[in-house]
């Protein structure tokens, strides 16, 4: 979800995790249907760096529009995301801020349906699944409800706090526009207070509705 994005080394398995969590972000799977459509030759629309939550400090840089899945697993959505039918880019800053955007092209809309409730069911089990991982680390979640653009998306925020290491806070956007789908993911250091809630709910807008040109 390359463009490299910076990596903080720390000395627990987890935190090394959570580092590669807030600069790794990827991909998404597609079940079949009936009857497969035509595969397209060109990518999605993507987003471009100036349409993500401002950073304070820095500006964005973005990489090129890549087919397949991103080097590093998206945090959150490493199991739920393929790499058939899937374009990536990846985007950092100066400092610990990065994201990724990944879009699939399914077979058709039913396929597409799954995928997008997949992926949106991965985000909400995350922080479970992180504190069964890593004992004695903390990690919760927040649905920052539904996005009204083309079939729709949902945001999310994520929070872990791993062992003696960075807190990170991670933002999620799964989104629909007909057999295509988009997680959009931000992360960097910090707490729920940290996460630009309402620019990134602006960028899944944007993001779900460039997929299709």
């Amino acid at each position: 979800m390359t463009i490299r994005t910076r990596h903080r080394r720390t000395a627990t398995t987890a935190a090394v995790a959570v580092a590669t969590a807030l600069t790794a972000l990827t991909a998404l799977t597609t079940a079949g249907t009936a009857q497969a459509a035509p595969e397209r030759s060109t990518a999605p629309g993507f987003l471009s760096a100036r349409e993500l939550p401002p950073h304070p400090f820095s500006p964005w840089y973005e990489g090129e529009v890549a087919r397949g899945l991103p080097e590093f697993p998206v945090f959150c959505l490493e199991e739920a995301l393929p790499a058939k039918g899937a374009w990536h880019r990846q985007f950092h800053t100066e400092y610990d801020t990065g994201a990724v955007q990944v879009a699939v092209r399914t077979a058709g809309v039913g396929a597409a349906r799954r995928l997008a409730a997949e992926a949106e069911a991965s985000v909400r089990d995350c922080a479970a699944d992180f504190r069964e991982r890593y004992p004695g680390a903390s990690a919760r979640w927040k649905d920052y409800g539904r996005v009204d653009v083309e079939e729709g998306a949902h945001v999310y925020g994520v929070h872990t706090a791993p062992p003696e290491s960075e807190y990170g806070i991670h933002l999620f956007g799964v989104g629909r526009d007909g057999r295509t789908v988009t997680v959009v993911a931000w992360g960097q250091m910090g707490t729920f207070e940290h996460a630009p809630v309402k620019d990134f709910r602006e960028t899944t807008r944007t993001a779900v509705d460039k997929l299709y040109r």
